[in-house]
């Protein structure tokens, strides 16, 4: 299967379990987001997908190719951002791209060509000739980004693309990376604002202490109560109808509305119907977090998540942990 396929991996760093059984797959035109808190293991993860570290147990495919046994055809198809990446300080903009194409194998002319491109489509063009030490946080991560393009990758692994963009260049990034899966390419996307993931991401690997969580217990988590925000014209007639319809020692009413506890979209549908009912102007009804947030939140809130199956000890490569 081509984009990513990721079964039952592991991989430790002496007795510290970075990641301990790890299983998901994600298609082409799809985005997913990659979920989970600090030491989860994402980042060891995205390593191991990249062909930079090796992992301890179970198979990783990426493209249809074996990052252990075909690192040169992997790279050939990966785009890798990470989270930082150096920049070349004495070179310009336009030259760090175009030596980027060149490490792929580009004549000089086409790296040229590409550099140029590029420079258009991560929005550099007022800094192509600017050495990029100049650049800011925000612009490297853009520089990073048009790198990892540059070869025209099937599959994008991206750690913290958004990390110092301003809004405006976050909105950029997030049309940009749903183009790109668009496509045909497959993208998977590190990042702890799960706001924007939300705007992006078609699916979500979510993992905890270094564990997956299975298709069921996201499923599950996804049908839990959540609460929902609610804005009226009029807070004092809101809280008033909330109280009638038996919401009065559960709702939390301040300036900015009212949070409310709902166990179901269904009743969700019924409140707001009745508070139509009643003559309250409702300004606004949504759910008080997004989906993403929501799972990640109910996930996490007993531990881990409960892997798809248990890790297989016979699933080591070649009998033996890799370094």
């Amino acid at each position: 299967m081509a984009g990513i396929t990721v079964e039952g991996v592991a991989r430790s760093f002496g007795e510290v379990e970075a990641v301990r059984h790890a299983s998901f797959s994600v298609a082409p035109r799809q985005v997913a987001g990659l979920i989970g808190p600090n030491g989860a293991g994402k980042t060891t993860l995205l390593l191991m997908l990249a062909t930079l570290l090796a992992p301890d147990a179970g198979s990783i495919r990426i493209a249809g190719h074996d990052p252990v046994t075909e690192p040169r055809q992997v790279r050939a198809r990966i785009g890798w951002m990470p989270d930082t990446l150096g920049s070349w300080p004495a070179l310009t903009v336009r030259d760090a791209l175009a030596t980027s194409a060149r490490m792929y194998g580009m004549s000089r002319e086409a790296a040229s060509a590409r550099a140029a491109q590029l420079i258009d489509l991560v929005d550099l063009a007022p800094l192509a000739d600017r050495p990029t030490r100049v650049l800011s946080r925000g612009q490297k991560q853009r520089l990073s980004l048009g790198r990892a393009l540059v070869h025209d990758p099937e599959v994008l692994l991206l750690d913290e693309p958004a990390s110092g963009l301003d809004p405006g260049a976050r909105v950029a990034l997030r049309d940009l990376v749903r183009r790109l899966a668009g496509q045909g390419r497959t993208v998977l996307v590190s990042s702890h604002v799960l706001a924007e993931l939300e705007e992006m991401a078609d699916t979500a690997v979510y993992v905890a202490d270094g564990v997956t969580a299975a298709a069921d217990a996201v499923a599950a988590a996804g049908r839990t109560a959540r609460q929902w925000r609610l804005r009226a014209l009029h807070p004092e007639r809101l809280r008033e109808a909330l109280i009638a319809a038996g919401f009065g020692t559960v709702a939390h009413v301040d300036h900015l509305g009212a949070i409310v506890p709902l166990a179901s979209e269904a009743d969700a549908a019924q409140l707001l119907a009745h508070l139509v009912s009643v003559g309250v102007p409702v300004s606004s009804f949504a759910p008080a977090v997004g989906d993403l947030e929501h799972v990640f939140l109910d996930l996490n809130r007993a531990g881990a998540p409960p892997a798809a199956s248990a890790p297989d000890p016979a699933a080591r490569i070649d009998g033996e942990a890799r370094p």
